[in-house]
């Protein structure tokens, strides 16, 4: 591609920028986290909403921080209790939550309780990838790339025409962002994304500050690239663990046999080594507690007495919540 077919090519970038910053800075959505530079804070909040819609965080971020209110608190945490904080607030997969709290404890063990500033360093830290990163250097301390998510590109491919392919749009949206004006462009740019360029754009409604330049609204052709979706959560992994969780919040304890049709209607002997790897899971998060392992590796505990027909081995699995 010539320098003359770049998308960007025949677009005055000064004034496209100043017309989304002036945009964002007359009104904005108000999350918590976007009056904070706290890295920390921002890390949480980051991580929360990569499985959750914006709205939803807000409440599950001022709880985690009122629970664990600094980079040291959460380290010093116990991290089932972080897990089970994830699990009940339906933050999404609990790894990120076992991540979060490894992160915690690097940044205090290994930068003395302060943040990186880098996007390369922050990198470094569990469970936090080149996107994170990014987000974490720009928005706490101005100093990342130009963010590229799914409404980054979704504004770029509409206004701009820029190809259907990443190192395209980094390249484009590295072009366009302010030298040294991370934080509020990227703010601005996912704002513009999330409010006025979503799967159905609201061009006019939401005063969109680039429709002079806007390929799509001058064409109408508001096609985009292709969006990931998210795993269906009725019938997944994610959605049975929580019901194990909640089943043996009525219970004491329950062994296999007992617990099973509780978290489905269609368990049956078939099930039994799904749900034995279930719980195991949720034991190594530990959220749960196993007894009587008939393969001895269990937590404490002497075996129980399985019902007949329910059992390869003379005990049976029984299972409680970790209190």
């Amino acid at each position: 591609m010539s320098d003359d077919d770049a998308p960007l090519s025949v677009v005055d970038c000064d004034a496209v920028r100043s017309a989304l910053v002036e945009w964002y800075e007359a009104d904005h959505r108000d999350f918590p986290w976007r009056r904070t530079t706290d890295p920390y804070s921002i890390l949480v909040s980051e991580v929360m909403s990569q499985q959750t819609q914006l709205g939803r965080v807000v409440d599950a971020w001022e709880d985690f921080l009122a629970e664990w209110p600094t980079v040291r608190d959460l380290a010093a945490a116990d991290r089932a209790d972080v897990v089970r904080f994830w699990s009940d607030h339906s933050l999404g997969y609990n790894n990120r939550a076992k991540y979060l709290h490894e992160a915690a404890r690097q940044v205090t063990e290994e930068y003395g309780g302060e943040f990186p500033d880098s996007p390369a360093e922050l990198e470094t830290l569990m469970g936090v990838g080149p996107y994170t990163a990014n987000a974490v250097a720009s928005f706490a301390f101005n100093t990342g790339d130009a963010v590229v998510d799914t409404n980054v590109k979704r504004v770029l491919h509409r206004a701009f025409s820029v190809e259907d392919d990443d190192a395209a749009f980094e390249a484009a949206a590295q072009e366009l962002m302010p030298t040294g004006e991370s934080r509020v462009w990227n703010n601005a740019i996912m704002e513009l994304g999330g409010v006025a360029c979503g799967k159905t754009p609201r061009c006019d409604e939401a005063g969109c500050p680039w429709r002079r330049w806007c390929h799509a609204y001058e064409t109408g052709d508001f096609t985009a690239p292709d969006v990931p979706t998210q795993p269906s959560f009725e019938g997944s992994r994610r959605q049975f663990r929580g019901r194990v969780v909640r089943v043996l919040g009525e219970y004491d304890e329950l062994a296999l046999s007992e617990l099973g049709p509780r978290v489905r209607v269609d368990y049956g002997p078939d099930s039994r080594e799904w749900l034995r790897e279930l719980v195991e899971d949720l034991a190594e998060d530990g959220l749960v507690e196993l007894r009587g392992d008939d393969d001895t590796d269990a937590v404490g505990g002497s075996p129980g007495t399985p019902p007949d027909g329910d059992t390869d081995d003379a005990t049976e699995v029984r299972v409680r919540l970790r209190r």
